[in-house]
């Protein structure tokens, strides 16, 4: 009873937070919800990838500009200025670095173990994939290389859930056996 009431508590901070913009308050407090270990539902999974969209979406938008401000600076040999530019852009990479590891320890140590429904684990593979992605976009060298293929491999493992919870649904939905020839013809419609 007591993990329900912090759960209804957590939430309605979070959608608090939501309404006054302030996202990272947003992503500790559905941190807190899915540390409980149990499903979300699908509120409860926009309200945490909401946050968590916000709250690094701002950090790459950050980085971008001052890579942008960097290479200006740099056509310009003003040296003083790409030095301070890239001690405050590696702040927003460890930053963006931070945030990024914690939604995938979120996902892989609470929210896929805690998942049954075919829905959800699509949805996490789908944001590890993301967070991954977002990684690959500022690191460098085997760093790049190690984030590219964690991307894609979560965006794999992601397709395979989603065929696979599309074909169980399109299966029940036609009230089809899952025959081999039943799969053959699910598969032929994809086609």
């Amino acid at each position: 009873m007591a993990a329900s009431a912090d759960r209804e508590n957590f939430i309605y901070l979070a959608k608090l937070a939501e309404q006054a913009e302030r996202y990272d308050e947003m992503v500790d407090a559905m941190k807190k919800v899915a540390n409980l270990d149990i499903e979300l539902t699908v509120e409860e999974r926009n309200l945490l990838s909401v946050g968590y969209k916000n709250v690094v979406g701002s950090r790459r938008a950050s980085w971008r500009i001052l890579s942008s401000i960097q290479q200006k600076e740099e056509s310009r040999g003003n040296e003083a200025n790409v030095k301070r530019i890239k001690e405050y852009r590696q702040k927003v990479e460890t930053e963006l670095s931070n945030i990024c590891n914690d939604i995938m320890t979120v996902i892989d140590e609470h929210l896929i173990p805690s998942s049954s429904a075919g829905e959800s684990t699509v949805f996490y593979y789908k944001m590890k994939g993301d967070y991954y992605r977002y990684l690959a976009e500022f690191k460098f060298g085997d760093d790049k290389k190690e984030a590219a293929d964690q991307s894609l491999k979560a965006y794999q493992v992601n397709c395979f859930f989603f065929f696979f919870f599309f074909i169980l649904q399109f299966s029940n939905y036609c009230n089809l056996n899952r025959s081999y020839d039943s799969v053959l013809f699910i598969f032929r419609l994809l086609e």
